[in-house]
């Protein structure tokens, strides 16, 4: 008896993976031209406007090959302008990580009250930065709020604004105050996610609270003192309308950080291809820092190898 062949039916084209495939791609279709349009496209242009000198009023646009990255090098103001910027940024990154952390200790403790805390320490985050801005103007100037509750306690307080040194710790607290509630947030959903079996073991074994927060606590909080820190130090490096609105760079250049001269450069005295190459650079600065710390994680942050 011969034996009956058996057909065997072909898979169409149109397969269950291909669909999974185009959703997929369907899916990230807007976030791809979103990229393209506004990150990957401005960074060329910057680019290509770094090579070139473009005068508005004059109408000019000339090639200039590397002329702006060698009066980067040559420029006399710019390493007093980075070191502001570094002055700024390791001092909003050190406090506000810091006063984030801390406020995130004290109201995880389940104590009465603790909403209205979290709600008042949070309330700046969602307040027009400008509008902020301008208030704490108001407060620090010679004889503003700040000044009057010192002098009620006997203190003659400076002129917060005028002076090199307040200047700068004027504008670095000002920030803090603004965006502490977010970091602080963050951590205090870290912390929440802490499980409380290891506190009670610690206790058994005699441990004190420094102790716990130190063993415990941070290396279980780690990946979010990571993100929480890749943030601020990014934040602090785009910083603009506290200087402009606060200090406009000043006293001298005590407060010019690196975004408020580029700004300066390109939009006051119209030196449009100087300034773009000052945002190369900035990009420079930033991802460098970015890469440091995501290359570092592996050192100090819990799980990672």
């Amino acid at each position: 008896m011969p034996a009956r062949s058996v057909a065997v039916a072909r898979p169409g084209w149109w397969t269950t993976r291909r669909r999974d495939q185009a959703a997929g791609y369907l899916f990230i279709t807007p976030q791809l031209i979103g990229t393209a349009l506004f990150v990957l496209l401005p960074l060329g242009l910057v680019g290509w406007y770094s090579l070139h000198e473009w005068n508005v009023l004059a109408g000019t646009f000339e090639f200039t090959g590397a002329d702006n990255y060698r009066q980067v090098a040559d420029d006399p103001g710019l390493p007093g302008v980075l070191r502001a910027t570094a002055l700024f940024s390791v001092g909003l990154v050190v406090l506000n990580l810091a006063l984030a952390l801390l406020l995130a200790v004290l109201l995880n403790q389940k104590l009465r009250g603790t909403v209205v805390f979290r709600t008042l320490f949070f309330s700046p985050v969602v307040v027009s930065l400008v509008a902020w801005t301008i208030v704490w103007r108001f407060l620090l100037q010679d004889n503003g709020g700040v000044n009057g509750v010192l002098g009620a306690v006997g203190v003659d307080g400076p002129n917060w604004l005028r002076g090199e040194a307040t200047a700068m710790i004027s504008v670095i607290v000002v920030q803090v105050v603004k965006n502490v509630g977010l970091n602080m947030v963050l951590f205090l959903a870290a912390l929440q996610g802490v499980p409380g079996e290891l506190y009670e073991a610690a206790r058994v074994d005699g441990a004190s609270r420094w102790t716990q927060f130190r063993r415990i606590t941070v290396p279980l909080i780690s990946p979010t003192i990571l993100l929480t820190s890749i943030i601020t130090v990014v934040g602090s490096l785009q910083v603009f309308a506290q200087i402009a609105v606060l200090t406009q760079g000043g006293p001298g250049n005590s407060t010019t950080v690196l975004v408020y001269y580029l700004y300066q450069q390109a939009f006051q005295f119209h030196h449009f291809g100087y300034g773009a190459t000052l945002s190369v650079l900035l990009f420079g600065i930033v991802l460098a820092l970015t890469v440091a710390q995501w290359q570092m994680r592996r050192r100090w942050v819990f799980h990672e190898q």
